[in-house]
């Protein structure tokens, strides 16, 4: 699930190895496009970890980071 702290929502992806875990970074990559709103983000080997915060409304959580979630948590169900 989505943590909401520090003005971002924050959530950690494990998959099985690194081949798993960068395909879901492209799929997010594309998504991020597509809404026109892009995570901060890092991966080490089998795990991503997305921060979402507008930076435009002063790095506040708005509805195109909930939305960019929703649409990210779509990719993993």
């Amino acid at each position: 699930m989505w943590k909401e702290e520090n003005n971002k929502l924050s959530r950690t992806f494990k998959f099985k190895d690194f081949s798993e875990a960068f395909a879901f970074m492209t799929r997010v990559a594309i998504l991020a496009e597509v809404h026109a709103h892009h995570p901060d983000w890092s991966n080490t080997w089998n795990k991503v970890e997305i921060n979402l915060t507008t930076h435009d409304a002063g790095n506040k959580i708005t509805e195109k980071d909930r939305n960019l979630a929703d649409a990210i948590d779509k990719l993993v169900d």
